[in-house]
């Protein structure tokens, strides 16, 4: 492959890397914040999403500096070996009377590095090349480190994938499937058995396996390509999801407006602490995929700010469609996906926007699980390489795809319990990819810039929390919340 270990791919603008940016975080979590807000009340929610979006767009910046340091160490390793093959090939053409001299000797010899920075590559800092996070541990941390880095990856985005490979069919079924009066309960919650009938003869367990084998005919060839393949794609389902959460927010303030709003939300409720931390972390998480996502961008110079305004965008999204919804809706009818309390038509009148925003998790997810599949299976690739070795095309386009592939769709035809799937992958994996790995990513780079740049050299994407007392608090908060959920579980369990 040209280009390194895995492609750049087309580049694009900045705005259109905002929007993918945008289609990658806003997903799942979106749809179960607004249940997560009204069972810990308004003002702790405020608080805490707030926070940990805050937390979470400092990681992300801990991500693209190391991305960059990266970049630089590999132009540097070239540079290095173009010297010593220009070496080579002038010492073969030289008299003796020549290498007795001194000077060439000491300007290549004793020069410092930084200088040789300065003149041959003033942007050695910038990201031309994508280094996928398993790349940058290995070149920043210990095998130790680079194992456990591997361990957490790879079990959060499989975990991601089967959440999305269950969602979509789950959707699907609940949309589809009706019971024997041709409807169902949002108020009071109601949930068919997998046996009960769907279709004449078909069961509703039968419906949702059909729905996942349409979703891996239809999906699954995008993880054998690049990211690059799906961009008017996720142009358009922006569009859609844009479009989606405004309909949700728009019904329901007219039903506020109109006085019809049941909603009362409390304070704050230190028992749906847990849940609503859950889904904080999970609804902020992108940090595994930015350099599939950054890397192609074609001007990076305001790259940080672009960064936080789509982070401010998604914050503002967030608190509006959560503060509607638990206004709006009493606390027990809130369903954990949240577009399915708008397919009753006593609150959206219209059946085609009914059905809209019940599929609404369909086109989400659907525009987000190539992504997902495509960064797992470049960190495969990048995890078995070794320098200088390429892999035959049937292992390079074939078996790396079919390892990605098959694992979430097993266990998503085994279970389609989004409940524990989202738990288990987001409270351990989430916390280690969207804390811990990018906080010593930010700090090993660094001491290794300084090693090989010198101390004076500034990288141009440094992140703006730069001080050493950042990269610790995030480590010391990625434990407390280990720690925090690990509790909270053992307590309930043992309550149970």
């Amino acid at each position: 492959m040209a280009g390194g270990i895995t492609d750049t791919g087309e580049l694009y603008s900045p705005y259109v890397g905002l929007i993918y940016m945008f289609n990658l975080i806003v997903g799942t979590g979106a749809l179960t914040m607004p249940k997560a807000f009204a069972t810990a009340g308004w003002l702790v929610s405020l608080i805490l999403i707030m926070f940990l979006g805050f937390m979470s767009y400092m990681t992300t910046t801990f991500v693209m500096e190391a991305m960059a340091a990266a970049n630089a160490q590999l132009r540097w390793k070239r540079m290095e070996k173009h010297k010593e093959d220009d070496d080579d090939d002038s010492s073969s053409g030289v008299s003796d009377s020549d290498v007795l001299l001194p000077d060439s000797y000491e300007r290549s010899e004793t020069r410092p590095i930084l200088s040789v920075q300065r003149r041959g590559a003033p942007n050695i800092f910038e990201i031309t090349e994508r280094v996928e996070m398993g790349q940058m541990a290995s070149m920043f941390f210990n095998k130790v480190g680079v194992n456990l880095f591997y361990f957490c990856i790879i079990i959060y985005l499989y975990g991601d994938l089967a959440i999305y490979a269950a969602a979509v069919p789950v959707s699907l079924m609940q949309v589809t499937c009706v019971s024997s009066n041709n409807s169902y309960s949002v108020e009071d919650g109601s949930k068919y058995n997998d046996t009960a009938k769907c279709w004449g003869p078909i069961r509703r367990i039968d419906a949702y396996r059909i729905y996942l084998a349409a979703f891996t005919v239809l999906l699954g060839p995008f993880t054998f390509f690049n990211v690059q393949k799906t961009k008017y794609l996720q142009i358009v389902t922006s569009l859609m999801r844009w479009i989606a959460f405004v309909i949700m927010i728009i019904f329901a303030l007219i039903r506020i407006a109109k006085g019809h709003g049941e909603g009362q939300p409390p304070l704050a409720q230190l028992s749906g602490i847990r849940n609503l931390f859950g889904v904080c972390v999970y609804s902020f998480m992108c940090q595994h995929s930015l350099p599939s996502l950054i890397t192609p961008i074609s001007k990076k110079k305001h790259v940080n700010k672009l960064v936080l305004l789509d982070y401010i965008l998604i914050l503002g999204f967030y608190v509006l469609l959560s503060f509607t919804a638990i206004y709006c809706f009493l606390n027990g009818t809130l369903m954990d996906m949240y577009t399915l309390n708008f397919t009753n038509g006593q609150i959206v009148p219209y059946a085609f926007l009914r059905y809209f925003l019940g599929l609404f998790p369909v086109f989400t997810i659907s525009t987000n699980f190539p992504i997902i599949a495509v960064t797992l299976r470049n960190n495969w690739k990048t995890l078995f390489h070794r320098e200088g070795g390429t892999y035959p095309w049937v292992v390079d386009r074939i078996f790396f795809p079919i390892i990605t592939l098959i694992p979430p769709l097993l266990v998503a035809f085994c279970t389609h319990d989004l409940e524990s799937l989202v738990g288990i992958t987001g409270a351990y994996a989430g916390n280690g990819i969207q804390y811990i790995i990018p906080a010593f990513l930010a700090y090993c780079s660094r001491k290794d810039t300084q090693l090989v740049f010198g101390t004076g050299t500034i990288n141009q994407h440094l992140s703006p929390f730069r001080h050493t007392f950042w990269i610790g608090f995030v480590l010391l908060w990625g434990l407390f919340c280990f720690l925090f959920v690990t509790a909270n579980i053992i307590l309930s369990e043992t309550q149970l």
